[in-house]
C-alpha cells in the first residue's frame, strides 16, 4: 500500500472500533484512451472535487465524437453466424455519459442524461414502464432490491419502485458517475471524489462509506462503478490499485496493485482503473490505462498473474479466457491461468470499441458507429456483424439470456440481438 493517508471505510463497527478493520469477505450469496503524445491541451486544464481530473476538451478524446486516429475500414469476411436484432426502443440520448441497460426479470431499464428511464419487455421490446427522474441522469441505470436506481450530477441516488413512484433519494458528496446497485439490503453507489457508499436499500439511510485519498495529480473521468459478488464489493481506482471491500459493513478485505504509475510526464504517469472489474469464480480480474492486466483470488487478494498492457475499455471472462480491448482497439485473449497470449485481433484500429462480452462461442464489441462484431472464442477470427443506429456504443454488451444480449447507443437506441 502506498505512503500517505491510508483508505478509510467508515461504519458503525468502524467507528467504534476508532478506525476501518480488516474483515475478510465470505462465501454469502450475492452483483481513454490517452494518445501517448497528447500532453500539452490534457495538463492545461484539470479540475475535480479534492484531486485533479482531465479538461472537458482532453475529456472528450476518451468519451465521445470521432476517433484521433483514422478508423480502420470494416473487414470483409465469411460470416458464420447472423446476428439478428429482435427489438429496438428508443431511451433518449446519452450525451457525455456512458450507459447501458439493466435487467430485472422481465424487464429491461435504459436511462437518458435527460432523466427519462424506460422499462422495455425483456422478450417484445415494448415500453411498459416510464420513470420520470425530474432532473438530469449522470449516472446510469441500476436495480436490485425491485428498486430501480439512478445517480445525478448533483450527488444523489434515486431510488424508484419498477413503475415508477419514487422510493427514496440520498444526498451524496460528488457527482454519481456509475450505476448504483443493490445486494443483500445494500445499495452500492460510487462517486466521483473516490468514495464509495453502502446505502440501505429500504430506506437510503448511510451504512458505510469508503474513501481512498487521491494521492496521484491527474486522474481520468470514468464511469466505471463497482462489482458485486459473494458479499464482496470489487473496484478498480486511480493509481492503479484494485479494492475488494466487504458488503455488509465496507471493511477492507484486500488491495491490489494492479499496475503502478511510471513516466516523465504526469500524463505518462496516468494508470488509472477505467473499467469495471471481471469476476468468475476464484479470478477477479481488472486492467489499467498505461498499466497492465492483472487476476487475483477472489477471496484472498492474492496476485495470480499480471502482464504489461493498457486498456481503457475493459476486460470479459469467460471459463477459459480473460479477454481485453486494449488501448490501440485490439481484442486480445490471455489464458485465465497463467495470462499467457492465445490471439489478437487487430483489425478494427481507431473504431473505438466498447469493453467486450464473452457470450459462448463469441467474443462481442461494439464500435463508435455503432457496429457489434462477433469474433470467434477460439481464434478471434471475425464471425459476424450487425449494424445499430449508427452511433457510438461505448459501454460493453450486457447478456440478455443464454442467446441474445443488448447494446445502448449514444444516441439512445436499445437493441436486443439474437445470436444464432
Amino acid at each position: 500500500m502506498r505512503s500517505g493517508n491510508p483508505p478509510r471505510s467508515r461504519s458503525s463497527e468502524a467507528l467504534a472500533a476508532g478506525g476501518p478493520r480488516r474483515v475478510p469477505f465470505g462465501r454469502q450469496s450475492s452483483g481513454m484512451r490517452v494518445a501517448r503524445g497528447l500532453v500539452t491541451a490534457a495538463a492545461a486544464t484539470v479540475f475535480c472535487a479534492g484531486c485533479q481530473a482531465v479538461s472537458d476538451q482532453y475529456d472528450r478524446l476518451f468519451s465521445g465524437g470521432k476517433p484521433a486516429q483514422p478508423p480502420a475500414e470494416l473487414v470483409s469476411f465469411n460470416a458464420v453466424t447472423t446476428p439478428r436484432i429482435v427489438w429496438q426502443g428508443a431511451a433518449g440520448e446519452s450525451g457525455k455519459n456512458t450507459f447501458y441497460p439493466a435487467v430485472a426479470g422481465n424487464v429491461v431499464y435504459a436511462a437518458s442524461a435527460a432523466g427519462r428511464i424506460t422499462g422495455f419487455d425483456a422478450v417484445k421490446g415494448e415500453a411498459v414502464a416510464k420513470i420520470e427522474a425530474g432532473q438530469a441522469i449522470s449516472g446510469g441505470v441500476g436495480t436490485g432490491a425491485g428498486l430501480v436506481f439512478a445517480g445525478t450530477p448533483r450527488g444523489e441516488v434515486l431510488a424508484f419502485e419498477a413503475q415508477g413512484k419514487p422510493a427514496w433519494k440520498a444526498q451524496l458528496t460528488g457527482e454519481v458517475l456509475a450505476p448504483p446497485l443493490a445486494r443483500d439490503g445494500v445499495v452500492v453507489a460510487r462517486t466521483g471524489d473516490g468514495r464509495i457508499y453502502g446505502l440501505d436499500a429500504a430506506s437510503g439511510k448511510r451504512r458505510w462509506v469508503y474513501e481512498r485519498p487521491t494521492q496521484v495529480p491527474l486522474t481520468v473521468r470514468t464511469h466505471a462503478g463497482v462489482i458485486v459478488d459473494r458479499g464482496g464489493v470489487f473496484a478498480g481506482f486511480a493509481g492503479g490499485r484494485l479494492i475488494a471491500l466487504v458488503l455488509a459493513n465496507g471493511g477492507v478485505a484486500w488491495d491490489g496493485v494492479v499496475a503502478v504509475p511510471r513516466g516523465a510526464t504526469e500524463l505518462e504517469r496516468v494508470a488509472d482503473i477505467t473499467s469495471l472489474p471481471a469476476i468468475d469464480g476464484q479470478h477477479v480480474c481488472a486492467v489499467a490505462f498505461q498499466g497492465r492486466v492483472a487476476c487475483f483470488d477472489s477471496a484472498r487478494g492474492t496476485l495470480i498473474w499480471a502482464r504489461e498492457m493498457s486498456s481503457a475499455a475493459g476486460l470479459a471472462l469467460d471459463a477459459r479466457y480473460v479477454y481485453v480491448t486494449d488501448e490501440r482497439d485490439a481484442v486480445i485473449a490471455l489464458d485465465k491461468a497463467a495470462g499467457a497470449s492465445i490471439w489478437k485481433q487487430d483489425r478494427m484500429g481507431g473504431r473505438r470499441l466498447s469493453g467486450p462480452l464473452a457470450f459462448g462461442r463469441y467474443v462481442i464489441v461494439g464500435d463508435y458507429q455503432g457496429y457489434v462484431h462477433l469474433l470467434s472464442r477460439d481464434d478471434g477470427s471475425f464471425a459476424g456483424r450487425v449494424a445499430t443506429d449508427g452511433s457510438a456504443i461505448t459501454a460493453p454488451p450486457i447478456a440478455l439470456d443464454l442467446t441474445s444480449f443488448l447494446v445502448q447507443t449514444r444516441n439512445g437506441g436499445v437493441f436486443a440481438i439474437a445470436v444464432q
